[in-house]
């Protein structure tokens, strides 16, 4: 089983999803992504879905569970890089990603969580 590696860029971890995602890669994925965050205590995670074509709902409900566990973990989540063909599909299946912010590549997902953390400040 291949592992999807996360990267860290400040209080930032960076995934990139480059694989087909198999239900047991996005388990393996769920558990290492709650590791580290409680590891390094990233504040922030971001998950490039530039390269994935299709989704299923174990998936979509996959990308609400990391966002929900993050969440718990005191880390927001951001969805970046997603395919219009891909959000056509999560809205048919009736997911809505709760919780989970998305923005259209990596550097407005940065962006977006530094506004999300400087309201936080205020």
């Amino acid at each position: 089983m291949d592992r999807v590696p996360i990267l860290k860029l400040g209080d930032i971890l960076i995934v990139t999803i480059q694989i087909d995602l198999e239900d047991q890669s996005v388990l393996a994925l769920q558990e290492d992504l709650a590791d580290t965050v409680v590891a390094t205590g990233a504040r922030g995670l971001i998950i490039d879905i530039t390269a994935v074509e299709i989704v299923d709902s174990f998936i979509g409900r996959m990308l609400s569970t990391i966002a929900s566990v993050a969440r718990m973990l005191d880390a927001q989540t951001v969805v970046v890089g997603m395919r219009p063909a891909v959000a056509i599909t999560l809205v048919e299946l009736g997911l809505s990603l709760g919780g989970v912010r998305t923005a259209l590549n990596l550097e407005k997902g940065v962006a977006l969580l530094d506004h999300v953390w400087d309201r936080a400040r205020r």
